[in-house]
């Protein structure tokens, strides 16, 4: 998820206070997304100048193709459905997503959004993406648009192990994520933009209490996909790693053996 804009001032924590909590804890996301779901897509647009459009169109190109129709595709930390379009546009044969997220609100606003178009090819679970009850080999595709940045690296490492799991052997995999373009001429007015200029806006037109500013810290956390990559290669699968624009965003992709199993 790449930007964050929420409702109101009550109940929210300063972004000071937010770095002193566990802001990968999952009620603590939760929470953050719930608070900022109704206005998360145009936001994100918005704060991102339409990059997040183009970096999940990217993202779904790196799947491969299923060579069976009626495949299974998992997406994981949803949001509101956001890249279902890009998925249905390119696969347009796939018998459903199931999609996943942690918080309440951005399952219930993705469901309003549609307003039944893919009904009946989506499923919505609300759980958490790292104990999901998912069967082993389910998936012929797995993919996940700017939801990375919300583990730690000790989480990252489970998610990795979950997505072997749950991919069907000779199943593909491509995840994206808003990232720091360490070593970019133009890093530090990157930054200055994450780190200053959401918040600033935030304060000054959106109304927020600083959730928005979240973004900054998550990705400045977060670097870039490369542990991600390590996590998924320790658990048995295929990896490219591949950066976007300067590595504003990096993306990894790959596959699951064929001779793979799982018990």
């Amino acid at each position: 998820m790449f930007a964050v804009k929420c409702e109101s001032e009550t109940s929210m924590a300063s972004s000071s206070d937010d770095v002193e909590k566990d802001i990968y804890d999952p009620e603590f996301v939760a929470n953050l997304f719930d608070r900022c779901s109704s206005n998360y897509r145009r936001w994100s647009a918005v704060s991102s100048f339409g990059f997040v459009s183009l970096w999940r169109h990217q993202c779904v190109g790196r799947l491969k193709s299923p060579k069976k129709t009626g495949a299974v595709v998992v997406d994981l930390m949803a949001g509101t459905g956001e890249v279902w379009p890009h998925l249905l546009r390119r696969f347009p044969d796939l018998d459903t997503i199931t999609a996943l997220d942690i918080s309440h609100r951005m399952h219930l606003d993705a469901v309003d959004r549609l307003h039944g178009r893919y009904a009946d090819r989506i499923t919505h679970l609300e759980v958490d993406a790292l104990h999901t009850n998912l069967p082993a080999d389910y998936a012929d595709l797995v993919i996940s648009t700017f939801g990375l940045k919300t583990f730690d690296t000790d989480q990252q490492a489970v998610l990795a192990n979950q997505i072997a799991r749950i991919l069907k052997p000779g199943g593909s995999f491509s995840l994206i994520e808003a990232s720091d373009p360490k070593g970019w001429a133009l890093r530090p007015l990157y930054r200055f933009y994450l780190d200053r200029m959401l918040p600033l806006i935030e304060r000054l037109f959106l109304k927020g209490a600083n959730d928005f500013s979240m973004i900054g810290i998550y990705t400045r956390n977060f670097g870039n996909s490369t542990h991600m990559a390590d996590a998924l290669r320790n658990a048995g699968l295929s990896v490219t790693l591949e950066k976007h624009f300067f590595g504003c965003a990096t993306s990894v992709a790959g596959r699951k053996s064929k001779a793979s199993a799982t018990d």
